[in-house]
């Protein structure tokens, strides 16, 4: 009988516990930071030393997916370019297909479908030098890559509407508009 009587006890124990008010859960371990004071990017901010929600990032912080180029848009600096920077790009069939309908969509307007310097827009514009032309033809893909980055004469820069990897395929394309002749990844400036 005692049993029984634990067991009606357990029962009417878990029933009125099962009916607590729903606004009163369970004990909550550091309810600071379950309803933590929320703050707003500009508002002022009694917490900080500045006052200020929104901080400034600590110097020398780069940004996630950013690594900077330590040049200027210098003519010195597009041929330290040339000689320093190093294509990531591995050419297959892939990439150099990328690279073309990047070059097609961003850069033929000017430069024309094979580099030669009679783009669409050329009677608009004075002519782009041609990828083929004694000067340009010995441009390395650091060069180019640099060139899209920063601008140069009258191209401006790209550097906004195309990301890192999208300009060095570019550069590559450009490559082998420079040699046409040669077979593709021969460059040794498209991948050492």
């Amino acid at each position: 009988m005692s049993a029984l009587r634990l067991a009606a006890a357990a029962a009417l124990c878990v029933a009125l516990g099962a009916c607590a008010a729903p606004e009163k859960r369970a004990y909550e371990y550091m309810p600071n930071m379950v309803y933590s004071l929320a703050y707003d990017t500009y508002a002022p901010n009694p917490i900080t030393r500045d006052g200020l929600t929104l901080q400034r990032p600590v110097p020398g912080t780069i940004a996630r997916g950013h690594l900077p180029l330590h040049y200027s848009a210098t003519p010195e600096d597009a041929e330290r370019a040339g000689r320093e920077l190093v294509s990531p790009i591995v050419p297959t069939d892939r990439t150099a297909a990328e690279g073309k309908v990047l070059f097609e969509t961003y850069c033929a307007v000017c430069h024309g479908t094979q580099g030669a310097g009679d783009g669409p827009l050329v009677p608009k514009i004075p002519n782009p030098p041609a990828y083929t032309s004694e000067r340009v033809k010995s441009f390395p893909a650091g060069r180019i890559f640099h060139v899209m980055t920063f601008g140069s004469g009258r191209m401006p820069s790209y550097a906004s509407q195309l990301s890192v990897h999208d300009r060095w395929l570019i550069a590559a394309h450009v490559q082998t508009l420079q040699n046409p002749r040669s077979p593709r990844g021969t460059s040794p400036e498209v991948h050492q």
